[in-house]
């Protein structure tokens, strides 16, 4: 897993708000754990947008009526699929 050293730069009531995060009187022992915690907190969340987001298109497809789905075979997925690529 490579490492990657980013130099972040904040001031006033957000650099006050993380120190006070940070140390003895805070949740976390220094800045980096708290940086990796938000994004690990941030990526949880897009993950589970893009979770919400599939399984809200699924219901609505299995809601569908039946009369609306067409039968297809494999072939003609494949051959629809290769044409959307070109």
């Amino acid at each position: 897993m490579a490492q990657t050293t980013m130099t972040v730069r904040i001031s006033g009531a957000l650099s006050d708000f993380v120190a006070k995060s940070v140390g003895e009187t805070g949740s976390y022992e220094n800045v980096s754990e708290y940086i990796r915690d938000l994004i690990r907190r941030d990526k949880e969340r897009v993950e589970q947008q893009t979770f919400d987001r599939l399984k809200g298109e699924l219901s609505l497809a299995f809601a569908a009526p039946e009369s609306s789905y067409t039968p297809v075979t494999a072939q003609e997925v494949i051959d629809r699929n290769r044409s959307r690529k070109d």
